[in-house]
């Protein structure tokens, strides 16, 4: 038996598992509306609704927050100034890949870089469609 299926035989949730807006304020220890305000805010928290607008925040959006609160009250960030951190710091590893990958292959035929970067494309869309089909199995609008 694994340490998360017993953890949740004694009443408490995985790791993995979606909390509800109750949980993660008293886990991050802030009010259920600082959450809601926080998530029209930040476009990175996106809870799934379900009906009657109950919130459900995967285990990244909870992240997420955590790391907001952290900016906001500890280190003395502005809303703005959160909003600029995060994004500088989501779009970061996009740009090192990137560089990476031009780093890598530099001598390339362009012929086969573009083939390549096809093929990383077709490969998002694909992951893009697969988390779409989650988000919906999963009860989410789309």
């Amino acid at each position: 038996m694994t340490a998360d299926v017993a953890g949740e035989e004694a009443g408490v949730k995985s790791r993995t598992a979606f909390r509800t807006i109750s949980e993660v304020a008293e886990e991050l220890g802030v009010a259920p509306h600082v959450l809601r305000f926080w998530e029209s805010k930040f476009s990175q928290i996106r809870p799934l609704k379900r009906g009657g607008g109950r919130r459900y925040y995967r285990p990244e959006d909870v992240e997420t927050l955590r790391e907001i609160k952290t900016l906001l009250y500890e280190e003395g960030y502005t809303i703005k100034g959160a909003q600029k951190h995060l994004r500088a710091r989501r779009r970061a590893p996009v740009a090192e890949e990137a560089e990476a990958a031009t780093a890598a292959a530099p001598k390339a035929p362009l012929q086969e870089r573009l083939t390549a970067s096809a093929a990383r494309l077709r490969a998002l869309a694909d992951r893009l469609r697969q988390l779409l089909e989650e988000g919906r199995a999963a009860g989410g609008e789309g």
